[in-house]
């Protein structure tokens, strides 16, 4: 079975290995998307209620502008873009900079955003999601001989869910919790590149993980520690209610 996985996977990745300058809109967003722009490094999140993005409690956003329906943010004339600004921006209350525990936040719209084909919200889990599920994470990429300009290539790779065990043979010196989820190929290859990170992972229509942390590049099937967004349902279900 790990072998059909691995063969399987390797095959999805020809997409998201090609990081081309002149890319149009060969591989459209998926609709959750977000494109998080700041002055200091950008990141991915994904939209779970017409007011509410979910993205990493890593992220710095000073001046941050939400952008939706972006698929090469570097091009502000795409046509069904919409950017807006926010409200708040909440960080779970037990995270801390030096931990990859608890890495979420939520951020507050200063609107409700307009859901069309281009724009949709995206699932929250009612239940966990096993090993070995085939997920979707989506980010976007750099060219690699242009790091200093916004990433111009969007990118989506379909990796498994890694148990537990096999992830901590991966990251010896890190703790797996249950509040993590693994995705990726085991053991990761940890090749080089340049990608906007805190990439949800969605597995049958529903996000599972947002990246916390990941030594190599998750958009080439290496494994990746995300935090576990069933965990923390109840969490996100009083901030989004109660705000």
């Amino acid at each position: 079975m790990m072998k059909f996985t691995l063969f399987w996977t390797l095959m999805n990745l020809p997409a998201t290995l090609a990081f081309n300058p002149n890319y149009r809109k060969e591989l459209i967003s998926p609709p959750y998307l977000a494109y998080l722009k700041s002055d200091y490094l950008p990141c991915s999140g994904a939209l779970v209620h017409p007011l509410w993005v979910i993205t990493s409690a890593h992220c710095n956003l000073p001046k941050l502008r939400v952008v939706l329906g972006a698929s090469n943010p570097g091009d502000l004339n795409e046509r069904y873009l919409q950017v807006v600004g926010y409200e708040k921006m909440i960080h779970h209350p037990y995270f801390t900079v030096n931990s990859i525990e608890y890495d979420l936040m939520l951020i507050k719209l200063k609107r409700e955003v307009h859901l069309n084909d281009y724009v949709q919200l995206v699932n929250l889990p009612h239940r966990d999601v096993p090993d070995n599920a085939v997920c979707t994470v989506s980010t976007w990429a750099y060219n690699l001989c242009d790091t200093y300009n916004d990433p111009n290539s969007m990118q989506k790779v379909n990796i498994t869910v890694v148990p537990k065990t096999q992830c901590q043979d991966t990251y010896r010196s890190y703790p797996i919790r249950e509040s993590m989820l693994c995705l990726g190929i085991v053991p990761g290859r940890r090749l080089p590149c340049k990608e906007v990170t805190a990439a949800p992972a969605v597995c049958n229509g529903t996000l599972h993980g947002i990246l916390a942390f990941a030594d190599g590049c998750v958009l080439r099937a290496d494994v990746g520690i995300y935090t576990r967004i069933f965990t923390y349902m109840s969490w996100i279900q009083n901030i989004i209610q109660n705000n």
